[in-house]
């Protein structure tokens, strides 16, 4: 049954969200704002984005909302959401979290806890990293919000569909689920039916938990937005193509968090027309991300999360400019699928063309493509030990590259399967190869 919060609990959401916490947010980002305007004077890099402080409210202000919000559902990264921000739920993303985890480095300890429970170390890291935090409720985001709803789509991988069975069990709340056929090639006919008909069950489980109707004009707003978002994200990737590039696949992976968790709002489409603007000025002036940048370099598969800077200042110290990534490039590609005067239909169609639902041949292409487009020296292919999806197929992709390519392994939330020494001197003998 749907939550109806009274009176008095819904103006302590609006005081706590819309005043007191608006304002020191605003606040926090002033600061920042300060800071960022006067930085250190640096070697290796570029003044940092002035668009950095609103990402950190932007951020903030998503996960203060969802303590206070009167419905909640959980989604995988590659799940259609547009018909639930149309019926006012508030959406986290587990995986968005497990990244903040990452970077923060408090990932570790709550793993170690679902371990404790008794799963496996070779799951993902980030189902691992949420078990731990459900258990625990450890966060560094203060704390986490109830699920009303669990929305799975396995267009990513296949450990999704257990992982929200264990979380539709814990918490007793409806999951929905959404298969996608694996794509081979482009998406047929029957292939968007039957995931059509999933969506529209998906919406029938939403109105009956929200209380609510979804209205298509409601569905239609938010499409037109997230479509916006979306094909802004791409134009900001763009951006890096140009020499020196203003922007960096470090810095992709950050900025990538409102397109993620937060398409549907209108914020997230003026957040990335303001980043764009600031990325053509850097652009125009001859700006540098990475100032010694001498290599160009695409990266495959997620980030090491709790090793983005370290990575990036080591990358920096070689003359390496990551320009472009395969991980923030599927969040951009998409947006000519997507049609607001027909949302459930190309919702299928786009949520069918993830990354992860098509061949390794497509993803060679892809790396092909970027490759040429980014006039990338070399390629790092993150062989990530507990995304075995993402990792499949890269020995042999190396080989079919036009330019050198490196295996880097390593995962992207457990710093146990990182070497430090050993990822250093790899990295250092790749960039001489290519010097």
């Amino acid at each position: 049954m749907p939550r109806h919060p009274s009176p008095l609990a819904r103006l302590r959401a609006h005081v706590m969200v819309d005043g007191l916490g608006a304002a020191v947010l605003r606040f926090d980002r002033f600061k920042l704002s300060r800071r960022l305007a006067h930085p250190r004077p640096d070697d290796l890099f570029g003044p940092p984005l002035r668009s950095s402080a609103r990402l950190k409210e932007l951020i903030s202000r998503h996960y203060l909302r969802g303590r206070y919000a009167p419905l909640c559902a959980w989604v995988t990264s590659g799940a259609p959401v547009e018909f639930l921000v149309a019926l006012g739920f508030h959406v986290h993303y587990p995986e968005n979290h497990g990244a903040v985890c990452g970077i923060r480095r408090t990932a570790l300890p709550v793993m170690e806890r679902a371990e404790d429970e008794g799963f496996s170390r070779d799951l993902c890291s980030y189902a691992r990293t949420d078990f731990g935090t459900v258990l625990t409720g450890q966060t560094p985001v203060g704390r986490l919000p109830r699920p009303d709803l669990l929305v799975c789509c396995t267009n990513i991988c296949q450990t999704v569909l257990y992982w929200y069975q264990w979380l539709a069990w814990h918490f007793q709340v409806p999951l929905v689920v959404i298969d996608t056929p694996f794509l081979y090639d482009q998406a047929r006919t029957h292939d968007i039916a039957y995931v059509r008909r999933q969506i529209e069950g998906g919406i029938n489980t939403a109105e009956r938990v929200s209380g609510r109707t979804l209205r298509p004009l409601d569905l239609e707003r938010i499409t037109v937005s997230s479509k916006e978002a979306v094909r802004l994200w791409s134009e900001i990737l763009a951006t890096a193509k140009h020499r020196p590039a203003p922007f960096t696949a470090f810095d992709a992976f950050i900025h990538l968090a409102p397109v993620v968790e937060m398409r549907g709002e209108d914020d997230t489409v003026r957040y990335y027309e303001d980043l764009l603007s600031e990325l053509r000025q850097r652009t125009e002036q001859g700006v540098a991300a990475v100032k010694t940048e001498r290599h160009r370099l695409l990266w495959d598969n997620l980030p090491i999360w709790a090793r983005v800077r370290w990575l990036s200042d080591l990358l920096a110290r070689g003359g390496a400019s990551l320009v472009a990534s395969t991980y923030t490039n599927a969040w951009g590609e998409v947006h000519d699928l997507i049609d607001p005067k027909d949302p459930v239909a190309s919702a299928a169609r786009v949520y069918l063309h993830a990354l992860l639902n098509r061949s390794t041949g497509h993803k060679l292409r892809l790396l092909q493509t970027m490759t040429r487009e980014y006039a990338a020296d070399g390629v790092i292919l993150h062989s990530d030990r507990s995304c075995k999806p993402y990792s499949l197929g890269q020995v042999d992709q190396r080989a079919r590259l036009p330019v050198p390519a490196m295996l880097l392994e390593a995962d992207h939330n457990d710093p146990r399967a990182f070497s430090e020494e050993q990822v250093t001197s790899r990295v250092q003998a790749f960039l001489e190869m290519l010097a």
